[in-house]
């Protein structure tokens, strides 16, 4: 995984943190104060590209909808081909609560 070159105590303590939080409120109220509402944007958009990937949409499809960039959508494509499954495993729990 790329993240273990990150691996140790400060990103744990993050991760810690947001396993913390109780409620969507309180994810709003954290991700308000850590970070930017442009990389809230990304995340949130990354997370739309895949679910729609999943689905079966179009790049142009994709693109129209979401507003990400082809470069964005190949990198999300690529993760989810190629990468540790986080995608797969948070929208198969999420689209199972929908």
């Amino acid at each position: 995984m790329q993240i273990d070159k990150l691996r140790g105590d400060e990103l744990d303590h993050l991760f810690d943190a947001i396993l913390s939080l109780k409620d969507r409120e309180e994810c709003y109220r954290f991700f308000d104060d850590i970070a930017t509402m442009s990389e809230i944007q990304s995340l949130s958009q990354r997370l739309q590209v895949a679910k729609m990937l999943t689905q079966g949409y179009t790049y142009k499809t994709i693109e129209k909808e979401t507003k990400a960039s082809t470069a964005t959508i190949s990198r999300v494509r690529r993760c989810i081909d190629y990468g540790s499954d986080g995608y797969k495993m948070v929208l198969e729990r999420t689209l199972d609560k929908e």
